[in-house]
């Protein structure tokens, strides 16, 4: 979720946490990192979050904030277990990055990484220290312009789709960067607000009811979560970069 004002995401991630392991095969553990003003909070557990008790407060809680990355996970490489649980964080910039991956790499143990080392066994972490690792080498100590930035994370981002599928969401706690191999849509949402209805939940809500006219929320997602919405469907290997909620650059690649 993008925002341009704290929002909480009780009603998406309802219908999220029930695709980890009741309406879909994502039983390996799910994690979230929350930012506000900058500032991240992150909750990890491998357990399903269909049946997981911290999944079920989270969902019920408006923790309001301005950026989420939400991540239910399937395992293909490294076993189930704290470690292995999405979204990753590392510090660039001072600033702490935070990343999920959706896909499976091949030979992701040949992406040299020489200071950022994966604490857990997957190939999602691996390439996201190398992804770190890769800007730190181009950067150095100075945070680039947003076009340059995502120019260098569409470069990088095409060299991970050549070893499989890379559907990625990453942010420092200012932009939401998305990189859609295969399938990745979202949907912004804004005055005049209207109900919505979950496709994994029968939940509806009234956003006009927990929203104010100046409100503007994009949320991003493999799979549409709601029924009765357009969501718009992300090319193969194009990259959004989201600020506030809204579509701030977009890069979409020549295949």
């Amino acid at each position: 979720m993008s925002a341009n004002v704290p929002t909480d995401i009780c009603f998406s991630f309802s219908g999220l946490r029930a695709r980890g392991g009741r309406t879909g095969p994502h039983k390996d553990g799910w994690g979230m990192a929350m930012y506000r003003d900058g500032d991240v909070w992150s909750v990890h557990d491998p357990r399903p979050s269909a049946d997981s008790d911290m999944a079920e407060i989270i969902s019920s809680t408006s923790l309001k904030c301005d950026i989420v990355i939400s991540h239910i996970r399937q395992a293909n490489v490294g076993g189930v277990c704290l470690l292995n649980t999405h979204p990753f964080s590392r510090l660039l910039w001072g600033k702490t990055w935070s990343y999920a991956h959706n896909g499976q790499l091949e030979n992701a143990d040949e992406l040299s990484i020489t200071q950022h080392h994966p604490l857990g066994s997957t190939d999602s972490e691996r390439a996201f220290c190398w992804i770190i690792e890769q800007l730190q080498s181009r950067f150095d100590d100075l945070e680039p312009a947003l076009d340059v930035l995502s120019e260098a994370l569409s470069q990088l981002a095409l060299q991970l789709k050549e070893k499989g599928v890379f559907n990625m969401m990453l942010s420092d706690g200012d932009k939401l960067y998305c990189f859609c191999t295969t399938k990745l849509h979202w949907i912004t949402r804004r005055a005049p607000f209207k109900k919505a209805t979950l496709s994994d939940e029968d939940v509806i809500i009234d956003f006009k009811e927990v929203t104010t006219d100046k409100d503007v929320v994009t949320v991003i997602a493999t799979q549409p979560l709601t029924q009765d919405e357009k969501w718009e469907q992300m090319e193969e290997g194009e990259l959004c970069v989201f600020d506030g909620g809204e579509v701030v650059f977009q890069i979409k690649a020549n295949l």
